[in-house]
């Protein structure tokens, strides 16, 4: 028989290891908190939010001093960005790289700061074009920063790209980096794997669904598939997110970056205002997001992604009328039951 001693023994790591998986897989979910609105929480409201919901992680677009603040002692893993518009300062001048990581992240110590993203969605064929050619270079001077204040092994730097810098991407395995671009993305690329950063990926099958919903079955997008639906050599699909990574990890594999992490830095589902948008949707696709995450994508079976829904707080200022309502929060009202464990 099992002495008293042994069972108690038994017991309280039975406890630790539920404790330690269920941390991990809180730990794998953020949210984006985007700021064009006019009934946003305070900061300190924010934060507590992100407690209340056990939502270990944070993505912000740019430095918010009221934020960072409330967000000191908090134990929140932040992702913050460096605006597109001072990447060309910051690409000209390593004394304003230092800078912005001086008055951004140092004056800030007691904030979990986990990754900068230099930029969001720049790349040389689309809006953004102007830019591209001041990404690789202010990458480099905010990661010489970084080393320079010894943050290098508690901050990761890279940039958030979306699908467009990719081609070919059904089946996944053909997905590759769009060839016309590639004195772009390439040195970039191997940016990451010097550097030991994580690819930054903006990934939304509700895009994707949108832009042929005639082709693409609406559960295939949102994670209620009953069975598989696209299947690739070895790698059979359930749903759209996981071959959209795959595709971009095939990508990462013929440029010689295999060993590149994946974080799927956005995606989401709007509640309102534009095709197959409703809080139905929005609610089943968040929370199998929140589950499916912890499996891996086929191609990286076993290994948890990273994911950051879009959006924290509906965002009332922006157009059109459907980027108003992607946010599980408005103001502090949550809009339908996620479960973040």
């Amino acid at each position: 028989m099992m002495s008293s001693s042994m069972m108690i023994t038994l017991l309280v790591h039975g406890l630790l290891l539920a404790c330690s998986l269920h941390a991990s897989a809180a730990a794998d979910i953020g949210t984006c908190y985007g700021t064009l609105g006019d009934n946003l929480p305070s900061p300190t409201q924010i934060v507590a939010l992100y407690k209340q919901y056990n939502i270990a992680r944070m993505r912000i677009y740019s430095p918010v001093p009221g934020l960072s603040s409330a967000l000191q002692g908090s134990g929140i893993q932040v992702m913050v960005g460096v605006p597109n518009n001072d990447l060309q300062s910051i690409a000209s001048s390593q004394a304003n790289a230092n800078s912005w990581v001086q008055n951004n992240i140092l004056a800030y110590r007691g904030v979990n700061w986990k990754y900068i993203a230099v930029g969001n969605e720049v790349r040389p064929n689309n809006g953004e074009s102007g830019l591209a050619q001041y990404v690789l270079p202010a990458m480099k001077n905010i990661q010489n920063a970084v080393n320079q204040f010894g943050l290098s092994q508690q901050i990761k730097v890279s940039t958030a790209w979306e699908m467009g810098v990719l081609t070919n991407t059904f089946p996944p395995s053909q997905g590759q980096f769009d060839p016309s671009i590639g004195g772009y993305t390439l040195p970039i690329v191997q940016f990451l794997v010097s550097n030991g950063s994580p690819l930054l990926l903006n990934c939304y099958p509700y895009f994707t669904y949108t832009s042929n919903p005639q082709a693409i079955d609406l559960n295939y997008a949102l994670f209620t598939s009953p069975g598989l639906v696209a299947q690739d050599g070895p790698n059979g699909y359930q749903n759209l997110l996981f071959a959209m990574v795959d595709s971009a990890y095939a990508a990462l594999e013929k440029a010689g970056a295999g060993g590149v992490r994946i974080v799927v830095s956005e995606t989401g589902w709007p509640t309102a205002g534009g095709v197959a948008t409703s809080i139905g949707n929005a609610q089943t696709y968040n929370n199998n997001l929140i589950q499916k995450v912890k499996q891996g994508t086929p191609r990286r079976s076993g290994q948890p992604i990273e994911a950051y829904i879009f959006d924290m707080v509906d965002e009332d200022s922006k157009t059109p009328e459907f980027e108003k309502h992607w946010g599980l929060f408005t103001g502090t009202t949550l809009k339908y039951p996620v479960n973040f464990n």
